[in-house]
């Protein structure tokens, strides 16, 4: 892969990985945002392969690959699941509203520009330039999981921190070890499967997956 397509390429695949980011505070609609989920598990997919394609390295294209599987295709799958089985399809009521969590984004989009630029000083390639991006999607993570009310929107949020570590190990060096990476993935898919069953046991107990309500039954 010539160095200009890869550029090119590359900073396609990040800014996929940043808007279906920030369009998850956009969107409401569960569906929806599983749906950019999934996309955004092909954009990681794409990052770890081009790289593995610009430096011929074949273990980390078929890791890229990989990674996009179980990202865009097997995790997206079991949250549809958990939402068919009775999972409220909407974040009716959010803890910071739309517009507010879009201005709010911009900030966490700048601060992560301010506190990435000493690491990409470091080391200016086209790859570390990237790394804001997989701060902001980090940072955009941690703001859905602590705004949400849903129990399905909270998994979203942990698994885009989660996605964007991910980013940023790739973006900053060769990749990690692929035993490490099959490894976390593991560890990740199983986290789901116990969430999932998770919350069908509190729906089947309580008749709904708002955390609020939860507490105030607590309470």
């Amino acid at each position: 892969m010539t160095d200009p397509l890869y550029v090119q390429t590359l900073d396609l695949a990040c800014g996929a990985f940043l808007l279906t980011g920030v369009l998850v505070l956009w969107r409401r609609d569960l569906a929806a945002i599983i749906w950019l989920f999934a996309l955004q598990g092909v954009a990681l997919g794409a990052l770890i392969a081009v790289r593995g394609l610009h430096e011929a390295d074949v273990e980390l294209t078929v890791l890229g690959l990989g990674v996009g599987l179980l990202r865009a295709v097997l995790l997206p799958y079991l949250m549809r699941r958990a939402l068919a089985a009775g999972e409220e399809g909407r974040e009716a009521r959010p803890h910071v509203s739309v517009a507010a969590s879009l201005l709010v984004t911009a900030v966490l989009t700048m601060i992560a520009y301010a506190v990435s630029q000493p690491l990409v000083r470091l080391a200016p390639t086209p790859a570390t330039q990237a790394v804001p991006i997989a701060l902001t999607v980090l940072l955009v993570g941690f703001f859905v999981l602590v705004t949400r009310r849903r129990a399905l929107s909270q998994v979203v949020g942990f698994l885009l921190m989660d996605n964007a570590i991910t980013a940023a190990a790739f973006l900053t060096t060769t990749g990690v070890p692929l035993v490490v990476e099959l490894g976390v993935s593991l560890d990740v898919l199983l986290a789901v499967l116990a969430l999932q069953v998770l919350t069908t046991r509190m729906r089947a107990a309580f008749g709904g997956t708002d955390l609020d309500e939860l507490r105030e039954l607590h309470d």
